[in-house]
């Protein structure tokens, strides 16, 4: 008893401490009692994470006690690198390096745990090193903690499995079960996985000003983490999103975990600005990237998301998949959008207004069968319907210097689609295509998987990586949220993985929304957002859908700069621009990649403004979206360049405007102005603003300078 007494002490008295360059974040590590591996952390000497424990629950035994400490390595590092694309044109990687190895007495098992201290945060993970007593092993649980200190507020969406499309919730953590609870009752998610889980990234505000983000980066072979809280304590566990078998992760040695991330600053813009996500992920695998270009485009979507026209040629539904031949026999249901007469319009306004691509979905077969809900949920991804010239319009955007985009829908029926990759996307190179949408609705078949486990998660990079090999970019919809992998395979030039912009026209989402998803899922990588609706009453488009889009078009065109992307869509109908030429002019103006970005103001829920500078043509660009309340900007121009002149070319609310009953009220007013001027705009609730710059020339002069 004396000895095994002695031991635990000892294991106790094992401490390590971690600061980071600045020396505001430190963290704490320590074997505790059991030699359990516990961390703390602190930010400007108060506590962000208190004591939390560490470990890995595997299916026949466990890596989360009896350690000692083995071995510790120390190291900084600093370099600087350039991103394929992005809201910079290089990034800083700065931090001091913890790896822990520990060795459990017990087993004789070996476990490194890696901290890496930022000055805007921590980053984490565990690393199993190759050994004769741990190779092939099952993860049942991981146990990774995150205490907080106190009942913060929080920006969170439900625990699901599948989906991350709900709207924001805004509460303290411990309302959580209460309203998660009430979300169950209600049947809104039949996979929430408890009734106090929430996804990542997961935005917090303390009491006294502190800003808290978790999140993961590099998610490769290993399911998504989402949080589950322990709300009489305030701890989050992790938890991970398992197999059809209720097994995590299968894994061999040697190899890691993702990293666990923890973004902290008392200042709402430093979390916008830290690129922690981006330098825990591995440097760019693709040799030759000059074949990755921004994209900015108009498509065949909204008229089918609104429902005035159809996906499918045919409302005729068939027990199994029906070839060409049978379905020139079936009729035609006559609201089918992916028409050639109907296509060629989108490219001839893409080409009109500057726009690289044209997005057309519903032009494979297979949409017949699916909205019939057939078992088989089959598509084809090289047969076009009888009314999609699929070799006319091709030659036909190349004739206008267009590019067709694309779409997979898959159905989440992820073996036929596999089974056919390599067919499709030697079909797109053939026929001029370089970019995709794919989609994965629906229940994930093999039955028992879910969206977000390590089956799945190695999918969608088997899909990027192939993708990469026949130089394809892709815009993955309804997969896994990002973790910043576009550094990697950076031909991941968008997913969506939230609740995107088509909820406007299905039923609507809060005003806060585009305030909110900066702080949560642009964490880990661009969102193909869809922006850019003009008409809010979509009654006007499809008179059977009486939804409201709840924003104004001054916040729409806001969003092009606040929410950067390198994939950018005029998501609403050529008409519906065609009625606003002036204030679509912004969309067509406005840039895809930066070189610089500042962050002027940010508040979740409440506001976000942002300033770019785009990449290659110096030009600066100003964004602001305002969320649940009206708000008042006051900013400043310091970031031009110091003694130019400039005309600021301001887009915003009318002062009448108002998101429900005026949100087609905006004002076009230009100014002239310097680095040392400041300006101030109101923007109403679920509003904003957005600006362009140019320098000034002679007939500027009349203009209004501003102070």
């Amino acid at each position: 008893m004396i000895a095994i007494a002695s031991l635990l002490t000892c294991q106790a008295m094992q401490a390590e401490e971690l600061l980071s360059p600045s020396g505001d974040i430190k963290l704490d590590f320590r074997l505790a009692e059991g030699g359990a591996p516990v961390y703390s952390l602190e930010y400007k000497g108060e506590p962000v994470i208190a004591e939390s424990h560490l470990g890995i629950r595997l299916n026949n035994s466990g890596l989360f006690d009896w350690f000692e400490i083995a071995d510790v390595s120390k190291s900084e590092f600093d370099e600087t690198w350039e991103p394929v694309w992005g809201e910079e044109s290089e990034i800083r990687d700065r931090h001091n390096e913890m790896a822990v190895t520990l060795r459990q007495t017990s087993s004789d098992r070996r476990m490194v745990i890696r901290f890496r201290l930022f000055d805007d945060g921590l980053g984490f993970r565990y690393e199993f090193p190759e050994q004769g007593n741990l190779v092939y092993f099952v993860i049942a649980d991981e146990l990774t903690e995150f205490a907080m200190t106190g009942d913060h507020t929080a920006w969170w969406i439900p625990g699901d499995y599948d989906t991350q499309e709900y709207d924001y919730t805004e509460s303290r953590l411990s309302e959580i079960r209460g309203l998660l609870e009430g979300a169950v009752s209600g049947n809104l998610s039949q996979t929430i996985f408890s009734s106090t889980g929430v996804q990542t990234a997961l935005q917090m505000k303390t009491d006294d000003g502190i800003y808290i983000n978790l999140h993961e980066a590099a998610l490769v072979n290993y399911p998504a983490m989402h949080l589950e809280l322990d709300d009489e304590k305030l701890v989050f566990k992790s938890h991970l999103t398992p197999d059809p078998n209720g097994d995590m992760a299968y894994m061999q040695t040697p190899c890691t975990t993702p990293w666990r991330t923890v973004i902290v600053s008392d200042d709402a813009r430093d979390i916008l600005a830290s690129r922690i996500t981006l330098n825990l992920n591995e440097p760019c695998k693709i040799d030759d990237t000059s074949w990755i270009r921004p994209y900015k485009y108009v498509g065949v979507w909204w008229e089918m998301i609104t429902g005035k026209s159809s996906w499918s040629y045919t409302d005729d539904l068939r027990s199994v998949h029906i070839d060409t031949d049978d379905l020139t026999k079936v009729k035609p249901n006559g609201r089918h959008g992916a028409t050639t007469e109907n296509v060629r319009k989108y490219i001839d306004f893409a080409a009109e207004n500057g726009f690289d691509g044209v997005l057309v979905e519903g032009w494979n077969i297979g949409w017949e069968d699916w909205f019939g809900n057939m078992k088989e949920r089959v598509f084809d991804f090289v047969t076009p319907y009888p009314d999609f010239d699929l070799p006319g319009l091709r030659d036909y955007a190349a004739s206008k210097g267009v590019k067709l985009i694309m779409h997979h829908e898959t159905s989440s029926s992820i073996r036929n689609y596999e089974r056919q990759l390599d067919t499709a996307y030697k079909f797109m190179r053939e026929n001029g295509y370089d970019a995709v949408k794919s989609g994965y609705v629906g229940n994930i078949i093999p039955k028992g998987n879910n969206h977000y486990n390590q089956w799945m998660v190695n999918h969608y990079l088997y899909a990027l990586e192939k993708a990469a090999g026949y130089h394809i970019m892709v815009n993955a919809h309804e997969a896994v949220r990002p973790t910043g992998l576009c550094r990697t395979w950076p031909n991941l030039i968008g997913n969506e993985s939230a609740r995107g912009n088509e909820y406007q026209g299905m039923g609507g989402s809060k005003t806060f929304h585009v305030t909110v998803l900066p702080f949560t899922r642009l964490i880990g990588g661009p969102m193909d957002y869809t922006p850019g609706i003009f008409e809010m009453d979509i009654s006007k488009i499809n008179p059977s859908n009486h939804t409201h889009a709840n924003f104004t078009i001054a916040n729409q065109l806001g969003i092009y700069v606040v929410m950067s992307s390198p994939l950018q869509m005029a998501a609403d109908l050529p008409e519906n621009y065609e009625r606003f030429p002036d204030a679509f002019q912004f969309i067509k103006d406005v840039a895809l990649d930066w070189s610089e970005s500042r962050y002027l103001e940010a508040e979740p829920g409440k506001y976000v403004t942002v300033a770019r500078k785009a990449k290659g043509l110096g030009q600066w660009f100003v964004g602001n979206v305002t969320g649940d309340s009206d708000h008042v900007s006051t900013v400043s121009f310091d970031f031009l360049d110091p003694g130019k002149v400039y005309v600021a070319t301001v887009y915003a609310d009318a002062p009448d405007a108002n998101y429900l009953t005026n949100p087609q009220a905006y004002t076009i007013k230009e100014y002239r102005c310097t680095s040392k001027s400041s300006f101030t705009q109101k923007a109403v609730e679920g509003g904003g603003y957005a600006i362009s710059f140019r320098e000034a020339g002679p007939a500027d002069k009349k203009l209004k300078m501003l102070k």
